[in-house]
């Protein structure tokens, strides 16, 4: 791990129920494929051409979680991110758990209630999330995007200029988090419903995964047990869905061009 990854977006990881149909559903949509993690054999990597895109495990029945996409940022001490996180408001639910082979993660909420995680530890060199050709893109819809800004800037130190190098600007009504000079995430001010029954309406990182065919991606996921959301802020903009997983994993689907498409199979089991 380099210290210049430090308070950035270092992982996405999706909690599970059932890890093979969790590799099914996924490979259909996006066209992953999957091989064995170092964390076990309940525990996959998935990749796009070959390069990792997120990780999948069959562990929210195990922790009594809901299934969830999360995202998580890069720290240098997972025992000092979650103590800032207690002292600038925010709860932390499980963690630091040590994953082999010298890993440290932490799950925890903002001061609205979004989840996130840390992780201290090793990180795929190769990992993108943001613009440009990177095949997922992430975005904090909150109540108070400033407000948000300051929690997590305190938390992963984006405002101290000897750790990450992350910058924090505000453009078209946003609040953007860059990373090298790469827009890796937005911070966005909207509509939010803390206690809502339903997750989508509730302060959280939106996981946006990138397809070259957005009707081809939703037919997928209809085909193989999933929903289309119709009330998230999201869906119905164009060039955007927000889908569940069969398991109910939210997450949302971008239009972009030039990204190759799936093939016409289930997921590769590497």
């Amino acid at each position: 791990m380099t210290r210049d990854v430090v308070g950035a977006p270092c992982w996405l990881s999706l909690m599970a129920r059932d890890l093979p149909a969790a590799q099914d559903f996924y490979g259909a949509v996006l066209g992953w494929t999957f091989r064995e993690a170092r964390l076990g054999r309940t525990f996959a990597v998935a990749e796009l051409d070959g390069v990792p895109v997120a990780g999948i495990g069959a562990v929210a029945g195990d922790f009594a979680l809901p299934v969830a996409w999360t995202t998580y940022f890069a720290v240098d001490d997972a025992d000092s991110a979650v103590a800032r996180i207690r002292d600038f408001g925010g709860t932390v639910g499980i963690g630091p758990v040590t994953f082999p082979p010298g890993g440290r993660a932490a799950l925890a909420t903002d001061l609205e209630g979004a989840s996130f995680g840390v992780w201290e530890g090793g990180v795929l060199s190769d990992w993108r999330v943001g613009e440009g050709e990177a095949p997922a893109w992430l975005e904090l819809h909150t109540k108070n995007a400033f407000d948000a800004a300051l929690f997590y800037g305190r938390v992963l130190e984006w405002t101290d200029d000897d750790a990450s190098g992350c910058e924090v600007s505000y453009e078209q009504d946003q609040v953007v988090l860059r990373h090298d000079g790469q827009a890796v995430a937005r911070l966005n001010s909207g509509p939010v419903e803390n206690s809502s029954p339903r997750p989508q309406m509730r302060p959280r990182w939106r996981v946006h995964f990138k397809v070259a065919d957005l009707d081809a991606a939703r037919a997928a996921v209809l085909e193989h047990g999933g929903h289309v959301v119709v009330d998230d802020l999201t869906s119905g903009a164009p060039g955007h869905l927000t889908v569940r997983d069969p398991d109910g994993g939210l997450f949302t689907l971008d239009q972009t061009p030039g990204l190759p498409l799936p093939p016409g199979r289930g997921p590769q089991h590497v």
